[in-house]
């Protein structure tokens, strides 16, 4: 005689299962179609100094993400980098 009854009644026991995720890319994306490469954004000097040594991106205050590699005094400020530093300015003073 077996040690195991077989049931028709659903198996209402708890246990582990594993969930299935897609695949995600973990890179933060670098490229928002050209519309940001051509401003200067607002980084501090830290963050950008800090990606010249490991070549991580920076954020600017618009959101832009890139790997700084130009001189930023070749291109106009970014507006919307402007208008967030000196909204942040206007309410330190």
């Amino acid at each position: 005689m077996d040690d195991f009854e077989t049931s028709t009644e659903p198996d209402f026991s708890t246990g582990t299962s594993v969930l299935e995720r897609p695949q995600e890319d973990t890179q933060a994306k670098r490229d928002d179609g050209g519309d940001a490469d051509r401003f200067a954004h607002y980084v501090s000097r830290e963050r950008i100094e800090e990606s010249r040594l490991t070549g991580r991106p920076v954020v600017a205050l618009c959101g832009k993400v890139w790997v700084p590699r130009r001189n930023p005094k070749d291109y106009p400020v970014c507006p919307e980098c402007k208008k967030i530093y000196e909204e942040y300015s206007g309410a330190m003073f």
